[in-house]
């Protein structure tokens, strides 16, 4: 019992130093991963009451497995492979809905205020934009939502589909691609409300091909010296690119995204 109530302060205080130190979007995408601050392990011993009733989460097992049995929905495209600008309206009906990816729940997220971290040097400019939820070059047109997986909420996924037109979209990939590269080592950054954050490590992710460019990628940050992996990936379909991102909460391990995400918002968009 005091082991798990070591662990559940200590995940409680990482998702304190999380919200607090990493930029404003990120952090309330993050709010659905710290939950109410409780957690059961499969190593803790079971009460009485977990003895004789069903597990708490098996409803959502079976929601799970339930999900992974159906086949995909037929998305229908929108036809942005032309490359045009769309706006606020065209965008809030491609980005991702209830129903488009079995199993997840979809819902509006508040865009971050302006402002935001810079990085320490400028070839890691395009990797705090995006940690700041607004990617260089600006978007036209800016739609954000938040997706929960069938386990309790989890995987918690923030997306933010964002409207350039296809010369600012392709340098958007291009510029992070770079900046993954050079910035390999880690990254200070600094502006935001709790003093500079440090991000000890980036690199690149393998992950199948959609759209006409993808690029996954993990930026490691060190919250009180606490590692807390950050996984993104954009997806760029003509002018409008798509953007995912999640968080390892509890421990250094990378964090998966579910595959059938990008996919489902490409298809949206062709």
């Amino acid at each position: 019992m005091h082991n798990e109530t070591h662990r559940t302060r200590n995940r409680n205080r990482t998702c304190r130093a999380v919200a607090s130190a990493v930029a404003v979007v990120l952090a309330l995408g993050l709010a659905g991963a710290c939950g109410g601050g409780t957690e059961t392990k499969r190593d803790s011993a079971p009460t009485t009451q977990e003895r004789s009733s069903p597990p708490a989460n098996a409803e959502s097992a079976e929601s799970a497995k339930s999900a992974e049995a159906l086949p995909p929905p037929a998305l229908t495209g929108i036809g942005a492979s032309d490359g045009r600008v769309l706006d606020q309206r065209a965008l809030d009906a491609a980005v991702l809905a209830d129903g488009d990816v079995p199993g997840f729940r979809v819902a509006p997220m508040d865009a971050p205020p302006p402002g935001g971290e810079s990085a320490d040097t400028a070839a890691c400019a395009p990797l705090t934009a995006v940690i700041g939820g607004r990617p260089e070059p600006r978007a036209k047109a800016v739609a954000y939502r938040q997706l929960t997986g069938p386990d309790n909420g989890s995987p918690a996924v923030s997306e933010f589909l964002t409207a350039h037109g296809t010369k600012d979209a392709t340098a958007l990939v291009r510029g992070l691609r770079a900046a993954v590269e050079s910035c390999a080592g880690g990254f200070t950054a600094k502006g935001g409300d709790d003093g500079p954050s440090t991000y000890t490590a980036v690199k690149r992710l393998r992950v199948p091909e959609v759209g006409d460019d993808t690029l996954a990628y993990q930026v490691t940050g060190d919250f009180g010296g606490t590692p807390v992996p950050l996984v993104f990936q954009v997806v760029r379909v003509g002018g409008t690119v798509a953007t995912f991102y999640t968080a390892n909460l509890d421990g250094a391990a990378t964090p998966e995204l579910p595959e059938a995400l990008p996919a489902a918002q490409a298809a949206k968009l062709t």
